[in-house]
């Protein structure tokens, strides 16, 4: 189960570090959820400054 986001890049990650940014500043207070399948072609990853496909936080306290 996912329970923390990256401070970072807001990635929905599993484990203590990021395997996107190599953060380890995670943290569990986050809200809102995109999931991007195509950043290329997506208008809301380039909004938000994603390259890779995968589920992010649109909010992280």
């Amino acid at each position: 189960m996912v329970d923390q986001v990256c401070r970072e890049c807001h990635r929905l990650v599993t484990g203590q570090t990021c395997p996107v940014c190599g953060s380890s500043n995670l943290s569990a207070d986050w809200s809102g959820l995109v999931i991007i399948v195509d950043p290329q072609r997506s208008k809301i990853a380039e909004m938000i400054g994603v390259t890779v496909a995968d589920k992010y936080a649109l909010k992280v306290r």
